[in-house]
């Protein structure tokens, strides 16, 4: 009893849960009918119609896209005029980023897999998960309003002067929708941090939350404390528009620098709202597929906090070029280096994880190799980037516009594909096929590679970003780009058919089709409405592959008729807090 009282130490009765392959109620059969969809709380539910938002406007953003690289094949005016082209690239750059980079795996995947992965039966709040897809919905409208309204051609990150015009109806229709856009991050934050705190199964302590909770909590941690600067300076803006009170715009005694200083104080901290949770499906991947124990467990965990916490320090160097002092930029410009360590971390534990592993090559494993590629090239273009001398000259060129996407859409999007790829059979109870999935892949690589490598050559050479003409010695490289997003197009529309086609009549999916140890997987495919029909109990991490399988199907036994058909484990709850 001292024992026990000394280590918080609980004995539990459990018996073993093993999933079934043949779910009579799931959650998808549950409640039926667009109503019952329109106003449900079910976490996996709600999930879903994220994934479904963000794909329509993925698809209009990558439709954009297109028709930029489109325009872009000859020097001169191919197809559209000059206005129509700058309103083009930023509906592109804010679409891809308030609504769908941002969202995509906190809000479409984190919602469906993260409870789950917790061992509990929802998010802690449930009404506050639905009006929080809502509120998502709204902003988006105010949005598309705004296109009705002479539109907006600011680019993506509203800088004044350019938005600082009282009779610009659009600038401040989208606007006000990127400022609703906010509650919807901080309440999805909120609610993850609540449910990682308060929420988990018996035995799931603080060294055992798979990395993917460890990422997801990181990116929570972020959004609360980092979207009301956005909401504020958007708050601002639009005053000064309406009300024509100077505060950014120097006709009115305003300072357009402030407003630099205000977005990415918000915007940069946004670029890991993005990034950091796609590190946390990496991890996931690679040990089910690596059938190996995680290489440094605390170290990727900790690294996420590491991240969220220095990511707030780096605003600045996105201004190297706006006249502020050389010790600031001296400064921020070493912060940029440090932020690099924590991701290197995570790059060289991934790596040594893959060392020796069982490695099976399905194509969420596909994914991985061309995040590890992308994303590392990336990184280090942002560490040139981050040097002065080499800035000055790169900086509003297409070498940025290549860092970016290398970043985002090499970075955030494989990692959101791999993860798609990973649980859609536990989404959906179907398998899709795999010979499609890793043809996707492939031309994926190869499309994305042929669009952005040829940008990094010709930034280097000087040729400007958003520019609607450019001279003669730039049109190969534009050509091989937009030659590359077609591909990239072709890829994206395989992986929509592969999906589609498996909802219709794909192979119905067993409980756990990749053999893994994680929590989420113990579960039907798909999932019973409130996850298990059990409370689960945890007596490994979700990474102990040596451990045997049946060791990660317990639950509080249930008596039956009095026959006692369970036994008992002891589970530390120490760091339950």
């Amino acid at each position: 009893m001292a024992v026990a009282e000394t280590k918080n130490l609980t004995t539990l009765q459990v018996k073993r849960f093993k999933p079934s392959d043949n779910p009579t109620n799931t959650y998808l059969t549950d409640e039926k009918g667009l109503w019952a969809w329109m106003t449900t709380v079910d976490h996996k539910k709600i999930g879903l119609m994220y994934l479904g938002a963000v794909a329509f406007f993925f698809a209009l953003a990558g439709f954009l896209a297109l028709a930029l690289r489109t325009e872009l094949w000859t020097p001169a005016k191919t197809f559209i005029e000059a206005d129509t082209y700058n309103q083009l690239f930023t509906l592109h750059g804010a679409m891809m980023v308030f609504f769908v980079l941002v969202p995509s795996i906190p809000a479409a995947l984190g919602n469906f897999v993260l409870p789950m992965q917790l061992g509990a039966k929802d998010v802690a709040f449930p009404r506050l998960n639905l009006a929080s897809f809502y509120i998502y919905v709204f902003g988006a409208i105010f949005t598309f309003i705004s296109l009705a309204n002479n539109g907006f051609d600011t680019g993506w990150t509203f800088y004044t002067p350019y938005s600082s015009d009282a009779n610009s109806a659009g600038v401040i229709w989208v606007t006000l929708g990127v400022f609703i856009l906010g509650f919807s991050s901080i309440l999805t934050g909120t609610n993850f941090i609540t449910t990682i705190h308060k929420l988990r199964a018996p035995g799931i302590t603080w060294g055992r939350l798979p990395l993917n909770i460890w990422a997801l909590y990181a990116t929570s941690i972020i959004q609360v404390l980092a979207t009301p600067v956005l909401a504020i300076t958007i708050l601002l803006l639009s005053m000064e528009n309406i009300m024509d009170i100077g505060i950014f715009d120097p006709a009115l005694g305003g300072d357009p620098v402030l407003y630099q200083h205000f977005f990415w104080f918000y915007s940069h901290p946004a670029v890991y709202i993005m990034i950091v949770p796609g590190f946390g499906i990496i991890s996931e991947v690679i040990t089910t597929f690596s059938k190996k124990h995680i290489f440094g467990y605390w170290a990727i965990a900790l690294s996420s906090l590491a991240i969220a916490f220095i990511g707030f320090l780096v605003w600045g160097h996105h201004m190297f070029t706006s006249g502020q002092s050389s010790v600031a930029t001296t400064v921020f410009s070493f912060l940029t280096f440090l932020v690099g360590i924590p991701t290197g971390i995570k790059i060289l534990n991934w790596v040594a994880t893959l060392y020796k592993g069982s490695i099976d090559m399905k194509t969420p494993m596909l994914y991985v190799f061309v995040f590890l590629f992308l994303f590392t090239i990336g990184g280090f273009t942002g560490i040139t980037l981050g040097a002065l001398s080499v800035d000055i000259h790169l900086h509003d060129t297409y070498y940025v516009v290549a860092h970016f996407h290398y970043v985002m859409m090499g970075g955030t999007l494989m990692a959101l594909l791999a993860g798609l790829h990973y649980w859609w059979p536990k989404m959906t109870g179907k398998m899709y096929n795999e010979t499609l999935g890793r043809i996707s892949a492939v031309l994926i690589f190869i499309g994305f590679n042929t669009t952005f490598l040829p940008q990094f050559v010709m930034g280097a050479q000087g040729m400007p970003r958003r520019y609607y003409n450019y001279i003669d010695q730039f049109t190969i490289f534009h050509q091989t780009s937009t030659i590359g997003s077609y591909i990239l197009g072709v890829a994206f529309l395989i992986i929509l058919y592969n999906l589609m086609k498996s909802l219709i009549n794909g192979e119905k999916a067993p409980a756990n089709p990749w053999n893994s140890r994680g929590l989420e997987w113990q579960a039907t495919s798909p999932p019973d409405f409130h996850n298990f029909d059990h409370t689960p109990v945890i007596i490994h991490g979700p990474y102990d592959y040596h451990q045997p399988m049946e060791e990660f199907q317990l639950g509080l036994a249930v008596s039956h008729n009095g026959h006692g058909d369970h036994h008992e484990v002891t589970t530390d709850e120490t760091e339950k807090a």
